[in-house]
């Protein structure tokens, strides 16, 4: 009778290459995530070190570097390695933590001999010295470079040029005069983000400049849209900065680009990290606020000399985390008395913050007071708080690119909440007597700020579309029914999205977030359930009545919401009247 085969308690659950700067460090190579008991964890990390040092030095890569980074139940081990072998990394990587938790375990441990002759094969045939040599003349020059498994660029913009990855000239036959970046801003944080990229893309244009930007929305060059999608990770970055059209960069950069695959762009002038709340937690390691305000600080590695890293002083998390970064930083507040604020001031730094009601700016010991806060239509006369902590960022990155004020100005002034200026966010609309909003938000920090602005504004009754996507855990999806019931709304619409599901049961993530709306005291009778997104739109405007807020988280059916919203619109619909399929 054969032994019962048991599941290993040590797990290599994702194994990748790391081209560009990330949590764990600015270096290329390969890394990866284990899960492991905690008592073992010590032990598997001291081996796996051990492991992959010695088959580094077997393989002649005596001079690349290991890391690794604990949490809770696991750890994240990299390796690093030149650009042009990070895939032989990868297997000298999972060849360390088999043989690591082999020996942890007592198990039989692979043979070195064998996985060293395969893996210097390995080396020898991704090899590409032209890469190397581009990479090196880049540096040497002061410029971007970008590759992938297909192209290689150097310079960025106006400035760039790129090859497929198989025909990349002698670094010396290349002509350098050529070649330059333009401005380059980073935009990340938990919430804002995409708002912040398209604000400031508007300052840019009104400025003179052919803006593109990527974003979890769009890839948009000037006013064309040359790709739909998510496209804030290092793909997106790339399809901006090899455009030769473009003369001024920014790049929505999130959190999951940031830990898969490091930062596509090293060279930027300035970056911002909007704010840090909850969300995807238990993904790539990341389990609570602090490390992953520590993996969106990351952006500052990215910040040349003479740049900013402009972080939000109203955010706790990131004033404590603040310490983790090197890059010079500027602060901004809609709190003219914030004391990280006025201590920055005070020791020669600058900032941008609101004083009665004026949004002001600092720069290089230089005052400047920009414009009133009422007249920047997406702070919603400054009900919009969190609005007016993403116009107070976009006037400190645009004066760090060096844009000028009337540019900032004008492009805080003329970017609205419609659809066209900033589709799905915050987009408002007068039905009647009945004000409805369509926003993005889909985390607990987003509800907050969304609870504030509906406290802010008017109504006598107020309604909330709630869902939840599948991939976050159970007590996320609670957080988020929380979050929305501090609102205390008289009615909520629990909304199905299959496109979100992600691995749950049908109505699963909706009956995690009704028991939890219950537990805090919602009656039965003002919860009820929608098959869609479109249908809880749909079924929010039959309940209305004049005088009603109605709060319209919108992601899975957008763009179908979006024409409702105007099909209504531009028809006088008022509520009562049936709401059209």
């Amino acid at each position: 009778m054969s032994a019962p085969v048991t599941e290993s308690p040590i797990v290599l659950h994702d194994s990748r290459r790391l081209p560009g700067p990330s949590l764990l460090w600015g270096r290329s190579g390969a890394i990866a995530e284990v899960t492991c008991p905690d008592a073992l964890a010590e032990r598997f990390v001291d081996a796996w070190r051990a492991e992959a040092r010695r088959m580094l030095d077997g393989v002649g890569w005596t001079g690349e570097q290991v890391v690794a980074r604990r949490f809770p139940h696991g750890a994240s081990v990299a390796l690093s390695s030149p650009i042009d072998g990070m895939l032989s990394a990868t297997e000298i990587n999972e060849w360390a933590v088999a043989s690591a938790a082999a020996r942890v375990l007592g198990d039989h441990v692979p043979p070195y001999g064998v996985a060293a002759k395969r893996i210097r094969r390995m080396i020898r045939r991704e090899a590409r010295p032209a890469l190397v040599a581009i990479q090196r003349a880049a540096d040497e020059h002061g410029v971007t470079c970008l590759h992938d498994p297909d192209e290689v660029s150097v310079g960025a913009g106006t400035g760039a040029v790129t090859w497929p990855v198989t025909a990349i000239p002698a670094a010396d036959s290349v002509g350098w005069s050529g070649i330059h970046d333009v401005p380059i801003v980073l935009v990340t944080g938990t919430n804002g983000k995409t708002t912040t990229v398209r604000l400031l893309a508007a300052v840019a244009r009104a400025a003179g400049r052919l803006a593109g930007f990527s974003s979890t929305d769009t890839v948009t060059i000037g006013d064309e849209v040359v790709d739909r999608g998510d496209w804030a990770g290092p793909a997106g970055a790339r399809r901006v900065l090899r455009d030769r059209r473009v003369d001024f960069a920014v790049l929505e950069t999130a959190r999951g680009g940031i830990l898969r695959r490091g930062l596509a762009a090293t060279r930027a002038v300035a970056a911002i990290v909007t704010n840090v709340g909850e969300d995807h937690f238990g993904e790539w390691g990341i389990t609570d606020v602090h490390s992953l305000a520590e993996t969106k600080l990351v952006v500052g590695r990215a910040v040349l000399p003479g740049g900013r890293l402009v972080l939000n002083a109203d955010d706790p998390v990131l004033v404590e985390m603040s310490r983790v970064t090197t890059a010079p930083l500027l602060w901004i507040s809609s709190d003219a008395a914030s004391p990280v604020v006025q201590g920055h001031l005070a020791s020669g730094g600058d900032a941008a913050w609101v004083e009665h009601g004026m949004l002001v700016l600092q720069v290089g010991g230089t005052r400047c007071d920009v414009m009133a806060i009422a007249d920047i239509p997406v702070t919603l006369g400054g009900a919009a708080r969190h609005n007016v902590h993403n116009a107070l960022g976009v006037a400190a990155l645009a004066s760090v690119a060096g844009l000028p004020v009337e540019a900032i100005r004008a492009g805080l002034g003329g970017f609205g909440n419609t659809p066209h200026d900033n589709p799905g966010r915050l987009n408002l609309y007068r039905l009647g007597g009945v004000t409805a909003l369509v926003d993005f938000v889909h985390n607990p920090h987003g509800m907050d700020a969304m609870a504030q602005l509906a406290g802010s504004l008017p109504a006598r009754r107020r309604l909330v579309v709630l869902g939840q996507a599948g991939d976050r855990d159970d007590e996320a999806i609670r957080a988020f029914a929380r979050s929305t019931w501090a609102m205390r709304p008289d009615r909520i619409v629990l909304k199905e999205m299959e496109l979100f599901r992600r691995g749950r049961e049908v109505g699963e993530a909706s009956r995690l977030m009704e028991a939890e709306l219950r537990r805090l005291g919602a009656a039965p009778e003002c919860i009820t359930h929608a098959p869609s997104e479109y249908d809880a739109v749909r079924a929010a405007l039959a309940w209305a009545e004049d005088g009603d807020l109605l709060l319209l988280p919108t992601h899975a059916e957008r763009e179908r919401v979006l024409q409702l919203m105007h099909r209504l619109q531009a028809a006088g619909w008022v509520a009562g009247h049936p709401v059209p399929d």
